[in-house]
């Protein structure tokens, strides 16, 4: 019998999720299906209960749900209870459900995979929502030298490193605060926020980044972002969320099947539709 996945969005038709997760089947010998569905903007639990009388037994969830998930679970994981949000649901054998985050797991495997300076580095995080909130658990688990979050809204900022203070250890120095008030230059600056994708750029000091910095970008697209363009022309290296993408889907697939696949030749995949 073929087991149920599927990805629930608002909007959703766009979603590389269904690619990335046969693709991962068709590699690793599974039979399962994975769908895209539409879930209504106000009652995610009601499509996430019909799947599972349809026979599903586990789901990714991108916005604007993963708040509405992480309510909706019986059983979080630390990580999804420290990030409040959860973007991966497991339905148990007793029926109760399951649920975990692997978007910082994804995005430091990514880093990793790329040789991002994180271990003694000074990193810059921009932006304060969920997808920040997310990342920082493991990104402080590689203790960095700094890690300071930058938004427009400084007292959310702030609050963010508050949340997380408990985390930085052994010397790693936590602080948040607006764009205005960045201060030296980074080995690693994250953008965690919305703004490139729609050509736009955060308020950001000219000189950033140290001799050796990379830029990374959550958000990916066919061509470099304008986060990626304006980094590289500073003279960084500069890099977008795609294998982000790919290596947070691989950890809730293991999460699913207890099976890891390997991420290089689905990013490959993708990367090859993207620039189609």
């Amino acid at each position: 019998m073929m087991s149920r996945y599927a990805v629930f969005g608002n909007p959703i038709a766009h979603s590389k999720s269904p690619l990335i997760h046969r693709a991962f089947a068709e590699q690793l010998g599974d039979s399962l299906s994975y769908e895209a569905r539409l879930a209504p903007a106000d009652d995610f639990a009601g499509g996430w209960a019909e799947f599972v009388v349809e026979g599903g037994l586990g789901a990714n969830v991108t916005m604007p749900f993963k708040e509405q998930a992480y309510r909706l679970v019986d059983v979080l994981s630390p990580r999804a209870q420290r990030s409040c949000a959860v973007n991966t649901l497991l339905l148990g054998k007793n029926g109760q459900v399951y649920g975990d985050t692997t978007d910082g797991v994804g995005l430091v495997r990514d880093l990793e995979r790329i040789q991002a300076p994180l271990a003694g580095a000074r990193i810059l995080v921009l932006g304060a929502g969920g997808a920040v909130r997310g990342v920082l658990e493991p990104l402080l688990a590689k203790q960095p030298v700094a890690l300071i979050i930058a938004n427009r809204t400084a007292a959310k900022a702030s609050g963010l490193a508050a949340d997380f203070a408990d985390l930085a250890v052994d010397g790693t120095s936590l602080s948040g605060g607006s764009f205005e008030e960045i201060e030296g230059h980074f080995d690693l600056v994250i953008n965690g926020t919305s703004a490139s994708l729609g050509g736009e750029l955060p308020p950001l000091p000219q000189a950033l980044f140290t001799p050796q910095a990379l830029a990374y970008d959550m958000m990916y697209s066919a061509e470099p972002t304008v986060f990626m363009r304006w980094a590289a022309d500073r003279g960084a290296r500069s890099e977008d969320g795609l294998g982000m993408l790919v290596e947070q889907a691989a950890e809730s697939y293991f999460l699913w099947r207890h099976k890891r696949p390997d991420t290089a030749p689905v990013a490959l995949m993708l990367r090859q539709l993207l620039m189609a």
